[in-house]
């Protein structure tokens, strides 16, 4: 059986990325010596809670909001999960019905569905052949009794961008409010909440170098919104609950440096993906490239016909390269990712889909290991299925 090599690539950067040294020196006062709760009035609780209040500072001028406009969560999924609950139950006017569409991540439509059932309107709106909403449905979707509609920044599986000014401005015109999870391009696309013209936007701090466990979520001055957890007056009595000193420093750090560093990083990742397609498509026949050269940079999502994506993900795995298939396992089963499947993909050619995320410390040598194994574990997955 083949053995991990010594050396482990990482092409997973859109699942997590690695903690940032920065970070991680930024956080270790607050897991060490200065370990004050945020709300306690003596010395220690005060400098956690100048800690907090800096950080706050930090995110909020880096998407270009407002200080108090900053609520600080447990990640992008709560982040999410509050924007869709608290806006429809905070709203008023016979409003009480969500659009999103059908490449949303789980903690988008999950939360849809849950209000669904308790009597809200959902309406999912689809998108095209490379995960681009259609505007056209999605002006059909909003209407008169609709509170927010909810469009996501960059897709997660393919790093299709989706037009968030348009969306929004539309979900406006109807009397509606606006959210985008921008929990993958927060950190990698400079994002400003003004110039977007979003009411709420969610963001998670793993996503750009920082701690896993916490996230942020914008939500505009004014934007009625209901408390989403109960049991303090923490986060301006929106959300009841200690803060993380330590993984909020950390986060504001890590969006700091990624901010310093993200037109050399982005420079990095385009070309990377970019050496990655040509040799693709140079070596191996039967693959269709899901991704946009204008996505998210770095991201690059392929479907290889007479293949199955999961068996790819382990052999690369025993390899010692590390990536992400584009279909889940649930119940012991394999069933195609959801984004490929809205994207009118066949069954075989979503069943073999990859995701490869490129991101900071990867390098040409990467490249050329991953596709020397890909043309590798390809030709031996087509054969055992008889497709090659």
């Amino acid at each position: 059986m083949t053995r991990p090599t010594e050396r482990t690539i990482y092409l997973d950067h859109n699942s997590t990325t690695p903690l940032l040294p920065e970070a991680f020196e930024a956080m270790t006062p607050y897991l060490t010596t200065h370990h004050g709760n945020a709300s306690s009035p003596h010395r220690f609780g005060r400098e956690a809670r100048d800690a907090v209040e800096v950080a706050r500072d930090t995110v909020a001028v880096l998407i270009g909001a407002r200080s108090s406009e900053v609520i600080f969560t447990s990640g992008g999924t709560e982040s999410n999960n509050f924007a869709l609950s608290g806006v429809l139950a905070g709203a008023s006017g016979g409003r009480a019905g969500v659009v999103t569409t059908a490449i949303e991540h789980h903690a988008v439509l999950e939360t849809a569905e849950a209000l669904g059932r308790a009597g809200n309107d959902v309406a999912v709106v689809g998108v095209d052949a490379r995960a681009r909403v259609d505007m056209a449905g999605l002006s059909g979707a909003v209407g008169a009794h609709t509170a927010l509609v909810s469009v996501m920044h960059a897709n997660n599986e393919t790093g299709t961008i989706q037009p968030v000014r348009e969306a929004a401005d539309l979900a406006h015109a109807r009397g509606a409010l606006f959210h985008t999870d921008a929990v993958q391009s927060v950190g990698k696309e400079r994002i400003d909440v003004k110039a977007l013209g979003v009411d709420l936007l969610s963001l998670s701090a793993h996503k750009f170098g920082g701690p896993k466990g916490v996230g942020a979520l914008y939500i505009k001055h004014g934007t009625p919104v209901a408390r989403f957890h109960h049991g303090g007056a923490h986060e301006r009595n929106l959300r009841a609950g200690t803060e993380n000193v330590a993984g909020i420093v950390g986060m504001a750090r890590a969006l700091q440096v990624a901010h310093e560093d993200m037109d050399d990083c982005r420079r990095l990742t385009r070309e990377l993906a970019g050496a990655f397609v040509a040799g693709l498509e140079r070596r191996v026949d039967g693959v269709r490239i899901n991704s946009l050269e204008d996505g998210l940079p770095g991201t690059v999502n392929v479907s290889f016909g007479g293949a199955e994506g999961e068996s790819l993900v382990l052999g690369f795995d025993l390899e010692g390269i590390c990536l992400s298939t584009g279909s889940a396992c649930a119940s012991g089963s394999m069933e195609p990712s959801h984004v490929i499947q809205a994207m009118g993909l066949g069954d075989d050619l979503a069943r073999g889909t990859l995701r490869f995320s490129f991101g900071r410390g990867n390098t040409m040598a990467d490249v050329e290991e991953t596709l020397d194994t890909l043309e590798r574990l390809v030709a031996r997955c087509r054969k055992r299925a008889g497709t090659g």
